[in-house]
């Protein structure tokens, strides 16, 4: 298994992504994935970066965690995805927090979205699926002058025999091609992909939190995840969430389980205000 000390290899993990579709767990992704935490979307509001009354476009949107925390914050949010299943769990949730947001079938490299007309465009646990660059020069076209681009990640952290380290173990005995294991949680890279592509006032901001799962959440968070089965078959799946089960009963017993995760973002803004 990868060191944990080290931040995983994202162009592996891009291009093991070219055969994975989070379409295939949409139910396990609405139902068991957390998202960003409350404290995320307060710090953005803190920090002056996302205010009521603003135009934002959500990246690789999913289920809408990102989207709808900011529709929450009274934003006018557009979110975007490849993934049709994922988008119509995201209406049905905005449905039940009594949000509403838009959502459109598409990418990040091409929204199909009117140029310069957001004040914010969000990219929450997804840029490392992107073809950065284009990702990049994509967001550039969709601000205004002035706005602000804001790279989010929410990632479980592998120490030394925690849940997370066993369970990236489990994964790539199933499926040794994953390349999502060992992550720190950081994305320093994140920032000269925005420098290139013009952002300037660049910012990182981080904390940490224990997020609570149950041994049944647990598992239905990893199943959702590209490891398992966006990119396992069926029956592989079930084997694995079966030995996942078991392994859970045997060595982490309290449940719920405290998760170690970092929230990560890196932030800049157009030139031209």
């Amino acid at each position: 298994m990868t060191d944990p000390t080290q931040n995983l290899d994202t162009d592996a993990l891009r291009t093991f992504g070219e055969n994975v579709d989070f379409g295939r767990t949409a139910s396990d992704y609405a139902t068991h994935r957390a998202g960003f935490p409350l404290a995320f979307f307060d710090l953005l509001a803190e920090r002056g970066w996302a205010s009521p009354g603003q135009t934002a476009v959500d990246l690789g949107c999913g289920t809408g965690t990102v989207a709808r925390g900011l529709a929450t914050r009274r934003l006018r949010v557009t979110g975007i995805d490849p993934a049709q299943p994922l988008l119509d769990e995201a209406v049905r949730l905005d449905h039940a927090t009594g949000v509403e947001v838009i959502y459109k079938n598409g990418t990040a490299e091409a929204t199909g979205l009117a140029a310069a007309t957001a004040d914010l465009v969000t990219a929450g646990q997804c840029w490392h699926w992107f073809d950065r660059p284009a990702a990049a020069a994509e967001v550039a076209r969709l601000l205004r002058p002035g706005g602000r681009v804001v790279i989010a990640h929410f990632d479980w952290l592998p120490l030394p025999g925690n849940v997370v380290a066993t369970t990236e173990a489990l994964i790539l005995h199933y499926n040794p091609d994953w390349a999502g294991a060992g992550g720190t949680g950081l994305y320093p890279a994140w920032l000269t992909g925005l420098a290139n592509a013009g952002f300037t006032a660049l910012e990182t901001a981080s904390f940490d939190v224990l997020q609570p799962y149950t041994h049944a959440a647990w598992r239905g968070r990893i199943r959702a995840s590209a490891g398992v089965a966006a990119s396992l078959d069926a029956e592989a799946t079930a084997r694995f969430d079966a030995d996942l089960a078991a392994m859970l009963v045997r060595d982490f017993p309290d449940d719920p389980l405290e998760v170690p995760h970092r929230v990560w973002m890196a932030t800049g803004t157009l030139a031209g205000e």
